[in-house]
């Protein structure tokens, strides 16, 4: 299992996105047993040790990231640039995430207010895709979460989104003290 450990880093940080345990098995040609062995090895020993990264799983597969308390010298670095949000923007990505497979007028009918731009933008940023087109009439167009997106907030999969009953949670303890907010106003890319 050792001798994998490098040859699993090297994949890890040659990626260009997350990988899946049995992709990783397949190009090791090893069983995905002994993979995800391998990667549980990896993630405890980038827990216990002070590094710049750690192996995340994101998306379906894994991923070797920055820390986040890195960030600020990163950015100096000029390698990230923080990923911000307008308002509409976060409105239309978590009616999306929460309610996917949904269509525009859906979208449009919870936030009140056209929302034509602000898909656009989601679809150029990769964070929105269109699955299809729903069987109504004038066939409008689907549309769902990204693998992207996925990365991008961290999550493995959409179960990972925070519960209505988590968000009040948090929306509680940001009552209680001012200083935390409750959604980011950036979230930086890694």
């Amino acid at each position: 299992m050792s001798d994998l450990k490098p040859l699993v880093e090297a994949l890890l940080f040659g990626a260009d996105g997350p990988l899946r345990g049995d992709r990783l098995a397949e190009v090791l040609e090893v069983e995905g047993v002994v993979v995800n062995e391998v990667l549980r090895a990896l993630q405890t020993e980038y827990e216990t040790q002070p590094r710049g990264f750690f192996l995340q799983e994101v998306a379906g597969g894994y991923q070797l990231r920055t820390r986040p308390e890195f960030a600020d010298y990163l950015r100096r670095l000029g390698r990230t640039r923080p990923f911000k949000f307008s308002r509409p923007a976060l409105e239309t990505l978590a009616i999306v995430a929460y309610r996917q497979p949904v269509t525009r007028t859906e979208i449009e009918y919870l936030r009140g207010v056209d929302s034509g731009s602000v898909l656009k933008t989601l679809l150029d940023k990769h964070l929105v895709r269109i699955l299809g087109k729903k069987d109504v009439p004038g066939k409008p167009a689907i549309y769902g979460t990204t693998r992207e997106f996925l990365e991008l907030f961290g999550l493995v999969d959409l179960a990972a989104l925070p519960t209505l009953k988590e968000f009040s949670e948090l929306a509680t303890d940001a009552d209680m003290d001012e200083s935390a907010a409750v959604l980011p106003r950036e979230v930086s890319g890694d």
